[in-house]
């Protein structure tokens, strides 16, 4: 196995780290569940982007292509429960 130290993957999997954390803080401080979908969206991103600098994204194509997915699915929902939010409150 070889490792695929490219600073692209690297920065990528430091800012879903971070994200990933500021959803979680978002959903402690608010109680609102959007901030912990997003933050659990980039830490999917961020297991995929791990799986890719570890190089494993020709034996586990498949998995990484459901993992991503699911994440943009979770953007989706948190994007909808936000927009259905704020209408609600019009």
């Amino acid at each position: 196995m070889a490792l695929d130290w490219d600073p692209v993957y690297l920065a990528n999997l430091a800012l879903c780290i971070v994200i990933f954390f500021l959803g979680y803080w978002g959903y402690k401080r608010r109680r609102d569940v959007v901030p912990i979908l997003i933050g659990l969206a980039f830490g999917l991103f961020g297991i995929s982007h791990i799986m890719t600098i570890l190089g494993l994204t020709t034996e586990l194509a498949s998995m990484l292509i459901a993992i991503r997915t699911f994440a943009y699915l979770l953007v989706v929902l948190a994007l909808y429960r936000y927009v259905k939010t704020k209408t609600d409150r019009s």
